[in-house]
C-alpha cells in the first residue's frame, strides 16, 4: 500500500514553488550514509516505495534503512477528455516536496562500498539528481 497521510486539513493543495535550499532534514542523523537531493522536485509515494524495496533487497540482513521523507502533498488531476470547468479534480497521487539538500534515505550497519552500490540502485529510481553523503562528526 502506498504512503499517504491518515488525515489532511485540506484535501486539495495548491502547486506552490520550490525555492531555496533545505534548512531542516539536510543532515544524516540516523545512519552512517545518506542519499541527498541535489535539485528540488516532487517525489511520489510510489517512487518512495520503489526505492524502499530496491534498497531493502540489497541491505536485507546486515544493515538498516531509514526513509526521511513522507508524501504529504496531494496532486490532483482531471480525467482525460473532460470539458473545461467543473472544479479542480480529484487527488491523483501523493508526493513529498523535496528541496535541494534534503536527505531522502539513510543506511546504517553496512560498509561504504555497499552503501555506494545500494544508493546507486536508488538513484536510478529517483526523479531528482542525488548524491551520497557521510555522517558528520559533531
Amino acid at each position: 500500500m502506498a504512503l499517504m497521510p491518515k488525515r489532511v486539513k485540506h484535501r486539495k493543495s495548491q502547486r506552490g514553488r520550490i525555492k531555496g535550499n533545505a534548512t531542516r532534514g539536510n543532515r544524516v542523523i540516523y545512519g552512517e550514509y545518506g542519499l541527498q537531493a541535489v535539485e528540488g522536485g516532487w517525489i511520489s509515494a510510489q517512487t518512495i516505495e520503489a526505492g524502499r524495496i530496491a534498497a531493502q533487497q540489497y541491505v536485507r540482513g546486515e544493515g538498516r534503512l531509514y526513509i526521511r521523507i513522507f508524501p504529504s502533498k496531494s496532486v490532483t488531476s482531471i480525467p482525460l477528455e473532460t470539458r473545461m470547468g467543473k472544479g479542480k479534480g480529484e487527488p491523483d497521487f501523493w508526493a513529498a516536496v523535496v528541496k535541494p539538500g534534503t536527505v531522502l534515505y539513510e543506511v546504517a550497519g553496512i560498509s561504504e562500498a555497499a552503501a555506494k552500490i545500494c544508493f546507486a540502485r536508488l538513484a536510478h529510481k529517483m526523479p531528482v539528481r542525488v548524491r551520497l553523503v557521510r555522517r558528520e562528526a559533531i
